[in-house]
């Protein structure tokens, strides 16, 4: 008898954990749509088999963004190597939650695609190189 009420205590524990896993976790469970950017020490954004880099998205879908970042000639005295700034380009408002900071190497992001349809521009932040205001790439978010 005390067996079974054990077992019943596990199989409790197994059902809250996996309900409390799932309700933590939704957004996480949703990315299915990876985006992997390079931030090269040329100044550019590349996107491997894009001649003209650019991203497209749904709104509010959430996505990791995936950015493997190079050092160029020059940056910031804490390590910030390249920005990665989302503006509305009708506005040039910066999108919340889309101006990171990128140090030297890989970082991933878990975000959500803009609430808004439209055109964006994304562009670097960070003063990488003498050709850094070419350090810029078109992103779309579809209704």
């Amino acid at each position: 008898m005390r067996s079974m009420g054990n077992n019943l205590v596990r199989l409790m524990i197994a059902a809250i954990f996996a309900m409390v896993l799932g309700a933590a976790l939704p957004a996480f469970g949703q990315a299915t749509h990876v985006i992997e950017v390079l931030a090269d020490k040329d100044s550019r954004f590349k996107i491997a088999g894009q001649n003209k880099p650019e991203i497209t998205v749904k709104a509010r879908e959430m996505v990791v963004l995936r950015v493997i970042a190079r050092k160029g000639k020059t940056w910031n005295r804490d390590g910030t190597i390249h920005g990665f700034t989302l503006l509305r380009t009708r506005d040039h408002h910066k999108v919340s939650g889309w101006d990171l900071e990128l140090k030297e190497g890989m970082h991933e992001f878990m975000l959500a695609a803009p609430d808004e349809p439209g055109e964006y521009d994304v562009l670097c932040t960070v003063i990488c190189s003498d050709d850094h205001e070419e350090m810029r790439m078109k992103f779309y978010v579809l209704p």
